[in-house]
């Protein structure tokens, strides 16, 4: 029931925006009492921290497959792959973490932590993939956030644009994705 919730709650924020979802609506929604949905999130922002947190950590889970190899560019492209399966697979689930603001979520995490640090740790992997690449000779000697950084925005612009459908006719995002992430990887190779 909590993840039908939340897949809900998504659904209902990705269509009509944060203001729209209520407890009460989602309840109705869900073919379930607004006793139920209060029981699990205690209020809205509580839902809101939920779906926050599942959204992170559905997406935390998918970057999780990508195992290590003695390749790390190879890991780097494979990271880039596994980004834009979540966001084709979960898109209500991405825009959470990718497209609303925290701010418009007003999100209250209960744990002592800030909101975003969810998201912020979904990186580590493409930064432990860099420094791994730079050990090896692969990368360039700047700081590796910075060259994650600039993958992950490479990922996140081109599946951002493919979401919305906001691209010019004749592009396609599909046919051309892997191919930005490797020209970006060889750009960084090549900026030693």
């Amino acid at each position: 029931m909590r993840l039908t919730l939340l897949d809900r709650a998504a659904a209902l924020v990705f269509d009509r925006g944060v203001d729209a979802l209520s407890l009460r609506r989602l309840a109705a929604e869900a073919h379930t009492s607004t006793t139920a949905v209060y029981s699990l999130f205690g209020n809205k922002a509580g839902l809101l921290d939920s779906l926050y947190r599942e959204a992170a950590r559905r997406f935390a889970a998918r970057l999780a497959t990508v195992g290590v190899t003695d390749d790390p560019a190879a890991d780097v492209l494979r990271l880039g792959v596994a980004y834009r399966d979540y966001a084709l697979t979960d898109p209500h689930l991405y825009s959470i973490m990718f497209t609303q603001r925290t701010a418009d979520l007003d999100l209250d995490l209960d744990l002592g932590d800030e909101p975003g640090d969810e998201a912020a740790q979904t990186i580590q992997p493409l930064v432990e993939a860099v420094r791994r690449g730079q050990r090896a000779g692969r990368f360039a000697d700047v700081p590796a956030e910075r060259i994650a950084l600039c993958c992950w925005g490479i990922a996140h612009g081109l599946v951002s644009l493919e979401l919305t459908g906001n691209l010019p006719p004749g592009l396609d995002i599909e046919a051309g994705y892997e191919d930005a992430l490797r020209a970006m990887i060889i750009g960084w190779a090549g900026s030693r």
